[in-house]
C-alpha cells in the first residue's frame, strides 16, 4: 500500500484559501487612522496648545510658595512699641525622605527640645509634610541646617513679641502660631495689622530644596501700623498699682481704667490677675478675662452722683436742698433700706458726701421710673460702647416698665443693674466735661476729640464737681483718694455681690474720681473684687489705688497742681480727729 505524501506548512490546504480583499484594507485604513490622530495630538499638543505639558512637567519641579507678610507694630500714643513681629524658623520634614540614624535623631530632637519617641512618632507619619517645630529661634533653627539632615527643612516665619509682657496684656491680646490674632487689640484689628502675604513660583529638587527662584508672582504687602491711646508710663503706674492693691487686700481679681478728660481716650487700662503674652502655656479662663471691657458689677454708692446731678438738671433740687435720712431707715413695702452711720437733716451735697441710701432713695421717688431709665440710658448703661472689642459687655439696665418701687429705689444706689468699669468711667465725663458725654476710644486720636452728647447743663455739672469734691475730701466717704497739690473730686462704692440669685457677704468694692477739680485732665475709675484683708469698702480699698495713680499720672504729664502742698505730717497720735473716714453706705 503506497504512503500519501506528507503535508508540509507552505503547501497546508487552508493556506491556499484566499481572504476577501476588503479585510486587508480595512486595517490599512484603521493603521493609518491612528497614526494621523498621533500625529495631530502631538502636533496640537507641542504646537498649539502645550500648556498641559507644561504644566505636567512643571508639576514635577516648579512650586508657589508663600511669602509671609509682616504684621504690623503696635505703639503707645508715644510711638512706643508694644508689639512687634521678629523673623522666626520653623522646622519640618518629608517623611518619606526623613531617614535619620539613632544619633541623628537624638541630635534633632536635642536642638529641638522634644522627645526623640515623639520625633520618631512624626518622621513616620504617611503624610507628604509634617511640622517638627513652629516659630523657632534664628540661632537654633542654624544649628539644625548644620546637622545636613534628609528630609529636613526650613521656612520663615513670624513670631509677636510683646516688650512689655504682663503690663498690658489684657489690651493688647496675643497672636496664635499662625501670626493671627486671638484676643485684645490682635483679635479686633487683625485685618488691619496681618496684612496679606505674597507668594513667588521655585523650583525645587527631589529633596524640597529651593535650587532657583524663579519669578515674584505677588509681593507681600506688610500689615499697618495701630497706635493705640494707651501711654505706656500710666500704664506701667496703673497696672502696679492694682497688682500691689490685690495683693494687699487678698482680692480676687481687680481692675482700673484711666480715660483723658479732655479727650475720651483710654490713657491706661488693667486688669489683674493677667499673664505674659511672651509665655502663653497654662492659661486659664480667669487670666485672659479683660475685666475692664468683658466683666460686669452692680456700682453701688458710685451711682449716686447721677441721681443727684438729675434732680439739680431738673430743678427739683438745689445743693443746699434739705433732706431727711429718717436715722438711717427707710421702709418700702415690705423691705427695709438702711444707711450704715445714722444722719438726721442733710442737704443733697452731703447726702452724695456722707453716701445715704436713705437721701439718695427719696431724691430718686421724687422721679418716674422712665425718667430714671432714660437718664442712665443717656449715660451709656445698658448698651455697649462700641470699641470693637472683642467680648465688650453691655450690663444690665432692665425695661423701666418692669420696675416695682423698691427695685427704683435700690437702682438710685447701684444695686440691680450691673456696668462695665469702662461704662462708668466714660460716664463720668459728664461731670468732667461740663455735661458733655464723649466717645471712648482705645486708637490715638489725631484730631480734635469727636462730637459728644450733652447730657446735663454745665452749670449741673460744676456744681456736681463742688460736691464730689467734698466726696472725697475730709469728712467725706473717701479722705484717702486726696492728692498732694491737687484737687480730687470722685466717688467710692461699696457693693455686695450677687450669686445666684442672693447678695452675698462678699463685697465689690470701686472709686471713681478725677483730677485736677478746676480743670479735669484724668478720670481713674478702680474695681478690686472680693477684698478679704479685713478691709472692704470703697474708701479704704480703691480710693487709695485712684490717689497712687492719679498723682503719677499728674505729675509725668506734666499738669500743674491747683492745690496748695500741705506740710507733710509723718507721725500723729492714733486717736487724732480725722483718723478714722466716715464709713461709707453701701
Amino acid at each position: 500500500m503506497k504512503k500519501p505524501a506528507p503535508v508540509t506548512l507552505n503547501h497546508n490546504p487552508l493556506l491556499r484559501r484566499e481572504l476577501p480583499a476588503w479585510r486587508a484594507r480595512l486595517v490599512l485604513v484603521g493603521l493609518l487612522a491612528g497614526s494621523c490622530a498621533l500625529v495631530a495630538r502631538a502636533a496640537w499638543l507641542q504646537g498649539f496648545n502645550n500648556e498641559f505639558l507644561q504644566a505636567k512637567g512643571e508639576s514635577r519641579y516648579a512650586r508657589v510658595i508663600e511669602v509671609p507678610a509682616t504684621r504690623g507694630r503696635i505703639t503707645d500714643r508715644n510711638g512706643e512699641v508694644l508689639a512687634v513681629s521678629t523673623p522666626v524658623r520653623s522646622i519640618w520634614a518629608i517623611p518619606a525622605d526623613a531617614r535619620l540614624s539613632p544619633a541623628d535623631a537624638r541630635a534633632l530632637a536635642a536642638l529641638l527640645d522634644m522627645d526623640v519617641a515623639e520625633l520618631n512618632d512624626r518622621l513616620v507619619s504617611a503624610r507628604d509634610f509634617v511640622y517638627l517645630r513652629r516659630q523657632l529661634a534664628p540661632e537654633i533653627a542654624e544649628k539644625v541646617a548644620a546637622l545636613k539632615l534628609p528630609g529636613i527643612h526650613q521656612q520663615q516665619e513670624y513670631r509677636r513679641y510683646y516688650p512689655g509682657g504682663e503690663t498690658a496684656a489684657h489690651i493688647l491680646g496675643f497672636t496664635g502660631v499662625e501670626d493671627r490674632g486671638q484676643e485684645g487689640v490682635e483679635l479686633a484689628y487683625d485685618r488691619m495689622l496681618a496684612g496679606v502675604p505674597g507668594s513667588r513660583r521655585v523650583i525645587k529638587d527631589r529633596r524640597g530644596q529651593i535650587v532657583e527662584d524663579v519669578e515674584s508672582i505677588r509681593p507681600p504687602r506688610d500689615g499697618d501700623d495701630l497706635a493705640l491711646s494707651i501711654d505706656g508710663r500710666i500704664q506701667y503706674l496703673a497696672y502696679a498699682a492694682l497688682r500691689e492693691a490685690v495683693r494687699a487686700h487678698k482680692a480676687k481679681a481687680g481692675a482700673v481704667v484711666v480715660l483723658d478728660a479732655r479727650t475720651g481716650e483710654v490713657l491706661a487700662l488693667a486688669n489683674a490677675p493677667t499673664y505674659n503674652p511672651n509665655n502663653r502655656a497654662n492659661l486659664s479662663g480667669a487670666q485672659l478675662r479683660n475685666r475692664v471691657i468683658t466683666d460686669t458689677f452692680e456700682p453701688g454708692s458710685t451711682l449716686k452722683p447721677f441721681v443727684a446731678a438729675l434732680a439739680i438738671d431738673r430743678g427739683k433740687f438745689t445743693a443746699d436742698s434739705p433732706i431727711d435720712t429718717e436715722q438711717g431707715r427707710l421702709t418700702i413695702g415690705r423691705a427695709t433700706i438702711h444707711d450704715t452711720s445714722r444722719h438726721g437733716m442733710l442737704t443733697l451735697a452731703q447726702v452724695v458726701q456722707k453716701s445715704s441710701n436713705v437721701g439718695t432713695v427719696k431724691v430718686a421717688m421724687t422721679f418716674s421710673p422712665q425718667e430714671m431709665w432714660a437718664f442712665y440710658d443717656a449715660l451709656g448703661f445698658g448698651a455697649p460702647l462700641g470699641l470693637g472689642f472683642p467680648g465688650e459687655a453691655a450690663g444690665r439696665l432692665r425695661d423701666p416698665k418692669t420696675w416695682r418701687p423698691i427695685e427704683q429705689a435700690t437702682m438710685s444706689y447701684g444695686h440691680g443693674l450691673s456696668v462695665t468699669l469702662i461704662q462708668l468711667a466714660r460716664a463720668y465725663l459728664v461731670f468732667a466735661r461740663d455735661g458733655e458725654l464723649l466717645p471712648v476710644s482705645l486708637v490715638r486720636q489725631a484730631g480734635p476729640p469727636k462730637a459728644g452728647k450733652q447730657v446735663i447743663s454745665p452749670q449741673t455739672a460744676r456744681q456736681m464737681r463742688a460736691i464730689l469734691e467734698m466726696a472725697a475730701a475730709p469728712g467725706g466717704t473717701a479722705p484717702k483718694a486726696q492728692i498732694p497739690g491737687y484737687r480730687v473730686a470722685g466717688k467710692t462704692g461699696t457693693a455686695h455681690k450677687l450669686e445666684g440669685g442672693r447678695y452675698t457677704d462678699k463685697y465689690v468694692s470701686s472709686f471713681v474720681g478725677f483730677a485736677p477739680v478746676s480743670a479735669p485732665r484724668l478720670i481713674v475709675a478702680v474695681m478690686i473684687d472680693e477684698p478679704s484683708a479685713g478691709q472692704h469698702y470703697g474708701g479704704a480699698v480703691a480710693a487709695p489705688v485712684f490717689a497712687r495713680i492719679a498723682e503719677s499720672a499728674l505729675r509725668a504729664l506734666g499738669v500743674a497742681p491747683d492745690a496748695p502742698l500741705k506740710p507733710l505730717q509723718l507721725a500723729r497720735p492714733a486717736h487724732a480727729a480725722g483718723d478714722t473716714p466716715a464709713r461709707e453706705a453701701m
